[in-house]
């Protein structure tokens, strides 16, 4: 069935373009959103909201990139039917889970929880970024479903640790 809906996908060479310029700018291991979030720290006014960014960074790296697809070992779609064309050079990396729909939501799900409003646009960006991905062929529509789980999930958690984090550090602050 997931073949089915990949299949479905209605391709045009101005979707190639849009959706391959997309997965550019994000990147091959999501670092648009530790630059976004290294650049962040560097403002006091939206460290806060950096942190947390760097923490969703690390977290989907750590648990989706490093952990989750070495344990599934789940062969990705353009691995199983090679004879696809491709518009990407064919990843040797596992399929599951979606770590771009991860850092994508996780980091819309951050800025949302920091500034409803720039939130509201970034999920709508997350959306682009986790549909790219099959689009592109790169990802079963349950990675992808399970990458947004997974990225919110660990949005939320990042930036209770960051609110914690700089509370942390305002008290010692406030002891001196």
């Amino acid at each position: 069935m997931e073949f089915s809906i990949l299949y479905s996908i209605v391709r045009t060479a101005f979707l190639d373009s849009f959706f391959l310029t997309l997965t550019s700018i994000v990147g091959s291991y999501g670092q648009l959103f530790l630059i976004t979030g290294i650049l962040m720290t560097v403002f006091k006014k939206t460290r806060k909201t950096g942190i947390a960014l760097l923490l969703l960074y690390f977290g989907v790296l750590l648990f989706g990139q490093l952990l989750l697809k070495n344990l599934f070992s789940r062969p990705r779609p353009c691995q199983i039917d090679q004879t696809f064309a491709l518009l990407i050079a064919r990843p040797t990396s596992s399929s599951f889970p979606s770590t771009h729909s991860s850092w994508a939501f996780g980091a819309a799900t951050v800025v949302f929880l920091n500034y409803r409003k720039a939130g509201a646009v970034l999920f709508i960006f997350a959306a682009l970024i986790a549909f790219s991905r099959l689009y592109l062929f790169m990802h079963f529509p349950t990675d992808v479903l399970f990458g947004i789980l997974m990225g919110i999930i660990l949005g939320i958690a990042a930036v209770k640790l960051s609110d914690r984090f700089v509370n942390v550090l305002a008290a010692k602050k406030s002891e001196i």
